[in-house]
């Protein structure tokens, strides 16, 4: 078995493969939302409950993708299942895409500031480097498109908006709470070049299947 397959799209479909991704992810947003319980604690009790959605931004990332394996094993039929699958999808990558990179990004630029690594650390870098390489694999198998991406777009930089306007964004190592403005830029930034990331890989995927069929 060559190593290319390990990437196909047969190998990659396989019911097997895809069950054991739901499973680890899956686990992955339980203990995500455990991990953020004491700041929707602390969001529940000083803030307006609608925000309490906008805090877990990694564990619902995660569910976004769990809920796309699902759709990818059990297909949708009707219209409306279709136009859900694609949306779920589409949240799915940009939103994986997003906060798997965001957070490796925080833990090294607080290290950078002093910020001593602890073991959760190397374990937060290697979920979250996980969350992007999967999102960016698996989008070939997903059926996003342009309109479905723009909501998923649309509702990430809410998100982004609503964290830094209300002060709930996730915690942040110490060192960076002196450099907000530039955590919060390079939220927005990264936000964007999630989305364009996404509609780049799945240009591509559609262009090497058109491809395909002329062989």
């Amino acid at each position: 078995m060559s190593v290319t397959y390990l990437w196909s799209r047969e190998f990659l479909s396989k019911r097997f493969i895809l069950w054991i991704l739901l499973i680890s992810n899956t686990l992955g947003t339980v203990y995500g939302y455990i991990w953020y319980g004491g700041q929707l604690y602390n969001t529940a009790q000083n803030h307006p409950a609608w925000q309490l959605v906008f805090v877990p931004d990694s564990p619902t990332a995660s569910l976004f993708f769990s809920l796309a394996l699902v759709m990818l094993l059990y297909p949708p039929r009707s219209l409306s299942g279709l136009l859900i699958q694609q949306l779920t999808e589409s949240l799915a990558v940009v939103t994986s895409i997003k906060y798997g990179v965001w957070a490796v990004a925080m833990i090294f630029a607080g290290a950078s500031q002093g910020n001593e690594l602890i073991w959760q650390d190397w374990m937060l870098i290697a979920s979250h480097t996980a969350m992007a390489v999967e999102a960016l694999i698996y989008v070939k198998l997903f059926h996003i498109r342009w309109t479905a991406l723009a909501v998923a777009m649309a509702w990430t930089l809410l998100n982004d908006t609503v964290d830094y306007t209300f002060g709930i964004f996730p915690y942040l190592p110490g060192p960076l709470y002196d450099h907000l403005g530039a955590v919060e830029a390079f939220t927005f930034a990264l936000t964007l070049l999630s989305g364009f990331l996404t509609w780049i890989t799945v240009k591509r995927s559609l262009s090497g299947q058109e491809k395909a069929k002329e062989f």
